[in-house]
């Protein structure tokens, strides 16, 4: 029974902390700077399996390789990570590139 007492209070105390957070403005915040985390180039590469020499052509065959298989049998939070790679090579390689990626 105490501890029915004690789990009830903790969830009313994180629901209070819930509406507080989100009056003051923390829990947007808190969601803004979540979405804002960038991948970097090193973590895209690891992911799509390329190195600095590989072609755009190759990088884009990885991407729709990695991303069809996490479709199909895989996680969507796997395929959002190949997604997010392959976003952020293309803005790399829109940089280094006049006419940067095609396809």
């Amino acid at each position: 029974m105490g501890s029915g007492i004690l789990i009830r209070g903790m969830v009313q105390a994180y629901r209070q902390a819930l509406q507080n957070a989100s009056k003051t403005g923390v829990a947007k915040e808190t969601l803004q700077n979540a979405v804002r985390k960038t991948m970097t180039e090193q973590e895209a590469r690891q992911i799509l399996g390329v190195n600095e020499q590989s072609s755009w052509e190759e990088i884009a065959k990885k991407y729709n390789t990695l991303f069809e298989r996490n479709a199909t049998s895989g996680s969507f939070y796997l395929q959002s990570k190949v997604h997010r790679a392959k976003e952020c090579l293309e803005t790399i390689h829109q940089k280094d590139q006049p006419g940067g990626p095609v396809g």
